[in-house]
């Protein structure tokens, strides 16, 4: 997949997740294994979270060629440090199985898709 492919993918996605999170902070959470119901606190941390993915999809998505890799690598941090609190939730049972999969799965997998655009930015720069 070419940079440019991977950057609107990662746009769409960032801005498509971050503003569902935004606006069905329940629905999104059980989406991703999560029980807004047993926390009554969840809501708030799921728009946390929505504003920052949201940002990093606007950013990127409007950045020049000059900046875009400067976003690209703020997103892959922020997705290889979501993973990792996925993988450390799960060991503290603090997530279940399946949620922990899920979570860590899905920042892995935009891990993977920022890496691709950043090779991709910095083999036509």
């Amino acid at each position: 997949m070419d940079s440019g492919r991977c950057v609107q993918a990662l746009v769409a996605l960032r801005c498509a997740i971050g503003a569902g999170a935004w606006l069905a902070p329940r629905r999104s959470g059980r989406a991703f294994g999560l029980d807004p119901g047993a926390n009554p606190q969840a809501p708030y941390l799921v728009r946390l979270f929505a504003v920052r993915d949201a940002a990093l999809g606007y950013g990127l998505g409007t950045s020049d060629e000059g900046r875009r890799v400067w976003w690209l690598r703020i997103g892959i941090a922020c997705d290889f440090a979501d993973a990792v609190a996925g993988v450390l939730a799960g060991r503290r049972g603090e997530l279940g199985g399946p949620a922990t999969v899920l979570v860590s799965t899905a920042a892995l997998g935009a891990v993977a898709l920022g890496v691709t655009a950043l090779r991709s930015e910095q083999s036509v720069a």
